[in-house]
């Protein structure tokens, strides 16, 4: 069975999955960038081409959904999967998941203003077509034809190729709730995962097992060094050493944009232009008033 985790982009999934990998997929709960590769991300393009799925139509690859979230649907397990695609119904017809194959989901939010200036640094675009793009936009990749130049470049192609049905931050947000009324739902906000690890990591783990109906016992020793080795210092000091992989190129100057840049340094109100906040504000306003942004 499949536990989500999913998020608009730059909203803290990272971060997420970082703890989640560190505490399940260790021995002793120290990161490091590989553990993070235990949860896949989806969907990926790669695992389509696998099942011989046309990848150059979206409608027959969005058709293939369920029938490739078969592969990670074994028995008696629980696989993460990371994903920043919006709960739809293709066509009414064809679901983005199913309750046979999912368990629940973790959803991670973050204040939009905020997310509109860090997407923008990662993207490198600038601020006033990242806001609309988060407004706007329902899809984010889809060049198929990009392995031909990321591998040169040394980046992940399989994110640049694969086409993610994204929505915009508000419907993204609003579409993962349907878990809600099954009880298979848990909503983090990364405000509070900053500020108060220890205690929203504790309820996530609590989550899991609950949702697993499962025993939970907290191996502590293990829990803290999750904590320590995953602090944002502790993330930045690590890409310096060693490239992390979901980093973006430049593609002006080829050199790599750090990851783990403002984190939890990036404020809006030092970043956004008034306009650029107004606008956000304004589509977004009843999901940021209900989320206590505003």
């Amino acid at each position: 069975m499949i536990i989500w985790l999913a998020s608009y982009p730059k909203s803290g999934n990272t971060m997420l999955r970082s703890l989640l990998s560190a505490y399940f997929f260790s021995d002793d709960g120290k990161y490091n960038f590989e553990l993070i590769k235990n949860i896949k991300q989806f969907p990926t393009i790669e695992l389509f081409e696998e099942l011989g799925v046309n990848i150059s139509s979206d409608d027959e690859v969005i058709k293939s959904y369920i029938k490739v979230q078969e592969k990670f649907c074994k028995e008696n397990s629980v696989q993460f999967l990371k994903t920043h695609s919006y709960l739809f119904n293709f066509y009414n017809k064809y679901p983005f998941t199913d309750l046979k194959k999912s368990l629940g989901v973790i959803y991670i939010v973050r204040d939009p203003r905020n997310v509109v200036t860090s997407f923008s640094k990662f993207s490198n675009y600038p601020l006033e077509k990242t806001c609309q793009f988060m407004i706007n936009n329902m899809s984010f990749g889809g060049n198929i034809e990009y392995a031909k130049t990321g591998v040169r470049l040394g980046v992940n192609t399989a994110a640049e190729r694969t086409k993610v049905w994204i929505g915009n931050w508000a419907q993204n947000y609003q579409s993962w709730k349907s878990f809600k009324y099954q009880e298979r739902y848990l909503l983090v906000k990364y405000e509070d995962l900053v500020k108060n690890t220890e205690k929203v990591f504790f309820d996530i783990l609590k989550f899991i097992h609950k949702i697993n109906n499962s025993k939970f016992i907290l191996n502590k020793k293990k829990f803290m060094n999750v904590l320590e080795s995953t602090s944002f210092k502790n993330m930045q000091k690590l890409e310096k050493k060693k490239s992390f992989q979901e980093s973006k190129f430049d593609k002006k100057t080829g050199k790599k944009i750090p990851f783990f840049n403002y984190g939890p340094k990036n404020n809006w109100k030092d970043l956004l232009s008034i306009e650029n906040k107004e606008k956000i504000e304004k589509a977004f306003f009843n999901e940021m008033n209900e989320l206590g942004y505003l």
